[in-house]
């Protein structure tokens, strides 16, 4: 999958406090590889199957691994349902 570094750092910041810890835990990783999945530069181990392509914008991403894509996407829905709810 192809993504902007904007795009991804929408979906970022459209995740609930918690999601990035929450994301690790369920997959086993560090905090940080799920930060700099929507774009940190810090390091940390192991490093993902994301290469980054300069350009406007902060550049494009290809992603080859869509698990923490799409967990985060799925808790930015239930966080929707639930505004909706209430």
């Amino acid at each position: 999958m192809i993504i902007t570094l904007e795009e991804l750092r929408n979906i970022k910041h459209s995740l609930p406090t918690g999601s990035v810890k929450k994301i690790a835990k369920q997959l086993n990783l560090e905090e940080q590889t799920i930060r700099n999945y929507f774009g940190a530069k810090k390091k940390s181990p192991p490093t993902l199957a994301i290469h980054r392509q300069s350009g406007p914008g902060g550049g494009i991403f290809r992603i080859e691994d869509l698990t923490i894509l799409n967990l985060a996407k799925q808790i930015i829905k239930e966080k929707q349902m639930r505004t909706k709810k209430e």
